[in-house]
């Protein structure tokens, strides 16, 4: 009878706290966290839910500097950092990379760091040409102003690749079939090609590499820039008659064009709910301002966390006349708001990228010819913090085999890009989905996407003045 009354107590004693609401692991995913000691010398910071669970923390500091911790996350009762440091978080002076590496040549002034607003000059030693920026300066997002400065005799095959500033190159011939491998000084994240080669026309194969640190990002000028430029050539393959209307902007766009664009949206934890609409809003500002060239892009939009949501798929939007109305593919955009994803709020990258090569295989068993002649472009907005499912790397070499058929003169038939978006942006895995070709850019780092709606908003008005104009 005592050993009852003893079961019984044990099992009130469990259920009590529960009733009572006290403190228990069931609802500590509830409970708010501490509002002490989260202060950063020299500058703020800001909650995107109060003091509650899964509120994230990030820190502001003035321009020209970064905050040594970038966010902090509310999680059961306490803030967790990926910074392992117990220093209070201070804002620090950001500097550029080191332009000492500069060879065959001077740089001055010659100094141990670099901070905002310092001015670099560069010369050649006797004998050796000059190509580049003579005179750079030091930019508040890390990066250095201009094209990196290169003394080199251009006597070989290829020219001289240069060493980017705060890399290092191994490898000085630079003949036919000759190679340079660069890597990246301490704490400093390589963006590009690690190694390229000199190829038959005289150039270098992959992409110059830059060399980033946490802090580094692109302005939207840049980026804007350069997508623009890079999306403008791929335009320009599938270009075909369409009617428009009054105002020259196509409200459905005819099936059958040569180029098959695929964007997805990380709609994950990591991912606050800001950076999400920004990205749905950039999709719809992209498609706007594709639809006034005159192609037929065909589209495939995905959201993804934990799971992947077909917004619009390559097969409906090719067999579906309604699918194809913009407004349509916009209102389910608005449609699949931060909460739809429920509690499954993982980052599964490569359960994303096998979505996509799913869709290309269908493509493909559907018309190996036209699949062969298409130009395909993937567009991925997304912190690169994946959590699950994997490396997605293999799955994007399987996209790069299925639309290259491993034939060189292919590549050029696949774009992957993909905008890094947010303070804790996992730089070297990003740089493994991407495309790498010589003069292209396909990484984008970003604060946040609103100032490159903006300056894309400017370029749809002026190409609309065009239009109205001829």
């Amino acid at each position: 009878m005592e050993c009852k009354q003893q079961f019984k107590w044990l099992i009130l004693a469990m259920i009590c706290p529960l009733i009572a609401g006290a403190p228990s692991s069931m609802s500590k995913r509830d409970s708010s966290c501490p509002k002490e000691n989260l202060n950063i010398t020299g500058g703020t910071f800001v909650l995107s839910k109060g003091y509650s669970h899964g509120s994230l923390l990030r820190y502001i500091c003035p321009n020209g500097y970064y905050p040594s911790v970038q966010s902090r996350l509310c999680q059961d009762g306490h803030w967790t950092s990926k910074t392992k440091s117990r220093k209070t978080p201070e804002c620090k002076k950001i500097t550029c990379p080191n332009p000492r590496v500069f060879e065959n040549g001077e740089v001055i002034p010659y100094k141990d760091k670099h901070y905002v607003n310092d001015t670099t000059t560069y010369s050649c030693h006797s004998d050796y040409m000059f190509r580049g920026s003579a005179d750079r300066v030091c930019k508040p997002n890390g990066k250095w102003s201009g094209n990196t400065p290169i003394c080199g005799r251009d006597s070989d095959h290829c020219p001289d690749p240069g060493v980017p500033p705060g890399s290092s190159r191994t490898g000085n011939m630079f003949n036919l079939d000759d190679k340079v491998t660069y890597r990246c000084e301490s704490l400093l994240t390589l963006i590009g090609s690690k190694v390229r080669v000199c190829l038959d026309g005289g150039q270098w194969s992959g992409t110059e590499p830059q060399c980033y640190a946490g802090f580094t990002y692109d302005t939207p000028e840049e980026a804007s820039e350069a997508f623009s430029s890079s999306l403008k050539s791929n335009l320009a393959v599938s270009q075909q008659y369409e009617k428009e209307d009054q105002q020259g902007k196509k409200i459905t766009m005819d099936q059958g064009g040569k180029l098959d664009i695929y964007i997805a949206v990380d709609a994950s934890e990591s991912i606050d709910q800001k950076n999400f609409e920004n990205a749905k809003t950039t999709i719809k500002m992209l498609i706007d301002k594709i639809s006034y060239y005159p192609v037929s892009p065909n589209y495939e939009i995905l959201i993804f966390a934990t799971d992947v949501t077909p917004i619009i798929t390559m097969r409906d939007f090719k067999n579906n006349e309604d699918a194809r109305n913009l407004m349509n593919i916009f209102k389910a955009l608005d449609d699949f708001n931060y909460e739809s994803r429920g509690d499954k709020t993982g980052t599964n990258i490569a359960k994303l990228y096998t979505a996509i090569l799913g869709s290309m295989k269908i493509e493909e068993l559907n018309n190996a010819m036209t699949f062969s002649e298409t130009q395909h472009i993937v567009i991925l907005f997304t912190d690169g913090q994946a959590n699950m499912g994997g490396n997605p790397r293999p799955k994007v070499e399987q996209i790069k085999h299925l639309v290259t058929k491993n034939v060189p003169m292919r590549e050029k038939n696949l774009d992957l890009y993909v905008f890094g978006v947010g303070n804790d942006v996992n730089q070297e895995d990003i740089n493994g989905l991407v495309s790498q070709r010589d003069q292209e850019k396909y990484f984008f780092k970003l604060k946040d996407l609103t100032e490159v709606q903006e300056i894309n908003d400017c370029h749809a008005l002026k190409k609309q003045k065009q239009t109205q104009l001829q």
